[in-house]
């Protein structure tokens, strides 16, 4: 997300490397290049107004740090600008001291709001809590049996009554429904159309006057730009909106719609949709947007991710493992599939700090593919094999090949790279973990951040 803005903000602040002091005519010139840049990405005009008189603001104002480049300086500014634009925190979800808390799904038709509203459940599940989905759409086809079909799989509890009945008594129904079944949070999954319209507005005041809801959610696409803005402020006119959930931010390169929306609607955005499966919906955090907007990386949130999805267990024993040198192929597999759990190589790159300016400012080109051959290499070895890799000679080697459907140099490259890796491992925990070859603990190939295929 947001490579062609990073990409246009890095080359705007290096035409301020070259100065040796901040003054009114490089920020101004500076500026230029950042509004463009702005711009480009379909930020609302209005907000890059105001956007750039703060940062000049500021920039002109601000004493300059000796021990600071100019440039860092307006980088600094420009991001603290753009958490402050974003909503300056995180705004959670509120909780009702009652229960059922509930929550209104609400947006145009065809921007992911049902699978959103199963992502929703599936992040509320991991916190503790018991979603109730309800489908209270009951003009689009077969709207009511895929909530259904999506609540199986997030593993939460389904009310719907068809399509025969009002989405109003629906929606008062669910609420004793879910003190029955013991549910603590109501998921509201209601109708959209292809646009805004009167009909769709007069329903859902209906449903917020019958339920009161605690939250009132606007689901929009990321990659429609303004149009999400625009249909975001239309639906805040008409109903008491209290946030935003911005799906397919994975999709989204300009960024546009979550720098714009906060100031245009006065809705905080809650949740980046950022992939297609359940679990692939994060908390907006707008410091750590505007760390990735600038190429900054968002390490908390790489941690975050392997907190809760790494086996603990399993890391510690690889750990205790490496420190003695004595880990093999099938530690190094079992290893790489927990790695797998985070997501694609290239965008856990993305979200280390600093390595966008280590490649230069060039497309980091990290190829999963990689990773399936590795895979597939090891799979094709016996179990002796993973566990004593130095009995592995050629007419071994040959075997692997054509078993894993690679070539004899990338069984030899693997082998090569394993060996190499140990040692270094071996030598980073005898130092406690610092110095080390650039690249990683496990060499550094440009294909793969753990091995070198390439």
């Amino acid at each position: 997300m947001f490579e062609t803005l990073t990409e246009k903000l890095n080359s705007a602040f290096k035409s301020l490397r070259g100065q040796g002091r901040l003054t009114e005519k490089n920020i101004a010139d500076g500026l230029q290049e950042i509004r463009r840049a702005l711009l480009e990405a379909d930020v609302n005009y209005k907000v890059v107004k105001q956007f750039i008189a703060d940062v000049e603001a500021a920039a002109v104002g601000q004493e300059v740090i000796k021990s600071v480049h100019p440039a860092q300086q307006v980088v600094k500014i420009v991001h603290d600008e753009l958490v402050k634009i974003m909503g300056g925190a995180n705004a959670p979800l509120k909780v009702s001291d009652m229960p059922p808390t509930i929550i209104m799904m609400v947006g145009l038709q065809g921007q992911g709001k049902t699978t959103t509203t199963g992502k929703l459940a599936v992040h509320l599940k991991k916190k503790g809590r018991k979603p109730l989905l309800v489908a209270a759409d009951v003009y689009r086809p077969a709207a009511v049996k895929q909530l259904e079909v999506v609540a199986q799989q997030a593993g939460v509890e389904f009310f719907g009554l068809g399509t025969g009945v009002d989405p109003v008594d629906i929606c008062v129904m669910a609420q004793g429904e879910a003190q029955m079944r013991g549910c603590d949070t109501i998921l509201l999954d209601t109708a959209g159309r292809l646009h805004v319209d009167d009909q769709m507005m007069a329903e859902v005041r209906k449903i917020a006057q019958a339920v009161k809801p605690h939250e009132i959610l606007f689901v929009a696409n990321a990659t429609t730009g303004q149009d999400a803005v625009n249909s975001a402020k239309q639906f805040k006119d008409n109903l008491p909106l209290t946030g935003v959930i911005l799906t397919q931010m994975d999709g989204d390169a300009r960024g546009g719609a979550a720098i714009s929306l906060i100031s245009v609607t006065g809705c905080p955005i809650k949740f980046v949709g950022t992939g297609e499966k359940l679990d692939a919906l994060d908390a907006f955090h707008p410091e750590r947007m505007a760390g990735q907007i600038l190429g900054m990386g968002d390490i908390v949130s790489f941690v975050e991710k392997a907190q809760e999805v790494v086996d603990q267990e399993k890391a510690i024993k690889f750990q205790e493992k490496a420190r003695k040198a004595d880990w093999n192929l099938e530690d190094f597999l079992s290893q790489m599939q927990e790695v797998k759990k985070l997501g694609s190589i290239g965008d856990l790159m993305k979200k280390i700090p600093g390595m966008s300016q280590m490649m230069g400012g060039q497309e980091m080109d990290f190829d999963d593919g990689d990773m399936k051959h590795i895979e597939a290499i090891i799979h094709s070895m016996t179990t002796e094999e993973r566990q004593r890799p130095k009995i592995i000679a050629a007419g071994r080697r040959r075997r692997i090949a054509d078993g894993s459907g690679t070539t004899l140099a990338e069984v030899n490259r693997l082998l090569k790279d394993f060996d190499k890796s140990r040692k270094l491992m071996k030598d980073m925990m005898k130092r406690g973990g610092k110095g080390g070859k650039r690249g990683g603990p496990f060499g550094g190939g440009r294909g793969m951040p753990m091995m070198g295929m390439h």
